[in-house]
């Protein structure tokens, strides 16, 4: 995706629980807007975000619901 034709930009990587596999990808987008991209077996439980993020961002994404993905936790 490119930044300069207002599309997202990848900014970190969503860690499974293993601690090493990458699951996802955070995006930025030219709105200042941060979405989550999952690879091609979707939404897994994330246990870390590299580069870490800060407190505005990971509440946008709602981190805290993507560690609890799959656990039955979710409202």
């Amino acid at each position: 995706m490119n930044d300069d034709k207002g599309e997202g930009v990848a900014i970190a990587n969503l860690i499974g629980t293993d601690g090493c596999s990458i699951v996802g990808w955070v995006y930025r987008w030219t709105t200042g807007a941060h979405a989550v991209m999952w690879d091609v077996y979707g939404p897994q439980p994330v246990s870390e975000i590299r580069p870490d993020l800060t407190a505005e961002q990971k509440q946008e994404i709602d981190f805290d619901a993507l560690t609890q993905i799959g656990r039955g936790d979710l409202h």
